[in-house]
């Protein structure tokens, strides 16, 4: 026999038990379609992630400022005690700005902000002319 449906409203989310932390790195990307927010210790390994999708926004809204600004606040919430982190931001979304707008007011000390978005150095190949 089949489960019952329920409703998603009834499951519940699950903590992850917070580690204490002081220095971490906070990992912007924000792309044309999604912000995606992760939070690193020093040695890479991660502490907790969020993503506009994961937050509750669909489609379109996922690209908005406000999403990426939803985002960020529920990332930077398991490590609230953390005193000073490094943000490395990649991409060039609407997302970019207001996440790190977030983390700043949030009390965290910002030690630097590194642009890491991938560079061409010559791009590709162009087409071929056409002959006519």
């Amino acid at each position: 026999m089949a489960r019952p449906f329920l409703k998603i409203g009834l499951y519940r989310k699950r903590r992850k038990n917070t580690r204490q932390i002081r220095r971490a790195v906070i990992h912007i990307q924000a792309s044309f379609n999604n912000t995606i927010v992760t939070v690193t210790d020093m040695r890479g390994e991660v502490i907790s992630w969020s993503s506009a999708g994961t937050c509750g926004f669909k489609s379109r809204k996922k690209k908005t400022a406000f999403a990426a600004h939803t985002t960020a606040r529920d990332a930077i919430r398991p490590v609230q005690g953390m005193q000073r982190a490094a943000v490395k931001l990649k991409g060039s979304g609407r997302g970019r700005d207001a996440a790190l707008r977030v983390i700043q007011r949030s009390g965290i000390r910002v030690t630097c902000v590194r642009d890491i978005s991938p560079m061409p150095h010559n791009g590709c190949r162009p087409p071929t002319k056409r002959r006519i």
